[in-house]
């Protein structure tokens, strides 16, 4: 394929089903409904379904139906429509049933929910938040891989921003390399044979052909998160090398902060900056070693203070860590406010690293 100019929530789409997907369902709700009327409108030319469920929780256990019978399948909401998934999305998780979760969040306060959950069990769900439409094209058809690689829900954490924003992309199918087949799959192939296939949160099996219980399912099902956790963790780091500073951000804010390292790093202040890429697993590794000769991190999230939470877990009080974000929405309630300006994040940092009034340009 070309290059094309395309809305975020188009973009996000035509790569969902450059990846596969051929099931989707999902409640109309800003800014995630886009999405919604974007699949809609490309799903029948594929051969795939797309439905508009009368509720979250309707999407979500059609999403998780149609992805436990093998098909490559998404739900999505914005952060209060995803609350109201967090029960299915558990039991996908201790079920392990791929498919994937597009948050397209009303800002940055889904922080929690998104690396923390509200579901029962001991589960984690891998979490994707890209900085703008052409890395959420990426990004969609990795969380399809990465689902499938390792049989789990998965998300991607976006916003008003990447939803709405027009960018020139090329969605084209992506190989990120072989998969395990889906023979675990409800398909239907198995009925009769005596040889039926079952998924069930607790692994107890039938009277036939017993599962391994319990115990040993979320045994396994720990270790799986895990390795999970280890292997990948994502980021992006820009002019830290010799940084005395370093600003942590998250999703669409990063393009801001870099921008506003530059313009400090013209001035001769020594600043770079580090965006967790994977919101979970954290980066903790990659940020600890960015900032290890850091006077000080600086935390920019448009919120009351969430992902520092993580950025002080990782530097394992090794260098200081400070607040610098704060909660800033516009009079509608679906976009960032004044906060996630150039102008503002240079203030607040330029405040935090002492720099007077009389020194800024």
């Amino acid at each position: 394929m070309t290059a094309a100019l395309l809305q975020g929530s188009r973009a996000i789409a035509d790569s969902a089903i450059a990846a596969g997907c051929r099931f989707f369902a999902g409640y109309p709700m800003l800014p995630f409904t886009d999405l919604l009327e974007a699949m809609s409108a490309k799903m029948p030319e594929v051969g795939g379904t797309c439905i508009n469920a009368d509720s979250e929780i309707e999407a979500v256990n059609m999403a998780l139906g149609a992805g436990a019978a093998g098909a490559r399948a998404a739900t999505g909401s914005c952060g209060q429509g995803i609350a109201l998934m967090q029960e299915a999305i558990a039991e996908a998780a201790l079920n392990e049933v791929p498919m994937v979760v597009f948050n397209m969040a009303r800002g940055q306060q889904d922080y929690w929910q998104a690396t923390r959950g509200g579901g029962w069990g001991d589960y984690r769900t891998l979490t994707l938040a890209p900085k703008d439409v052409a890395e959420a094209v990426v990004h969609t058809q990795l969380l399809f891989h990465l689902a499938d690689t390792y049989r789990a829900p998965v998300c991607l954490y976006g916003d008003y921003l990447v939803a709405h924003t027009h960018m020139s992309v090329d969605v084209a199918p992506i190989d990120f390399g072989p998969l395990p087949d889906k023979s675990w799959a409800l398909d239907g192939t198995a009925g009769g044979t005596g040889h039926a296939r079952q998924i069930w949160t607790w692994a107890m099996g039938r009277d036939d052909a017993p599962g391994p219980g319990p115990d040993v399912h979320w045994r396994r099902l720990a270790q799986k998160f895990a390795t999970m956790g280890e292997a990948e963790a994502r980021h992006e780091s820009y002019r830290c090398g010799d940084a005395e500073w370093v600003v942590v951000s998250f999703g669409t804010a990063g393009p801001f902060i870099d921008y506003v390292v530059e313009e400090l790093r013209a001035d001769g202040q020594r600043v770079g900056s580090f965006r967790p890429v994977t919101l979970w697993p954290f980066p903790e590794a990659a940020l600890l070693e960015a900032a290890g000769r850091a006077r000080g991190v600086l935390v920019y999230e448009v919120n009351a203070g969430q992902m520092i939470d993580d950025v002080r877990l990782a530097l394992r009080g090794q260098v200081p860590a400070t607040f610098i974000g704060g909660v800033s929405i516009d009079s509608s309630g679906m976009r960032q406010g004044d906060l996630l300006t150039v102008a503002a994040i240079r203030s607040r940092v330029l405040d935090a690293i002492g720099v007077g009034a009389g020194e800024r340009r």
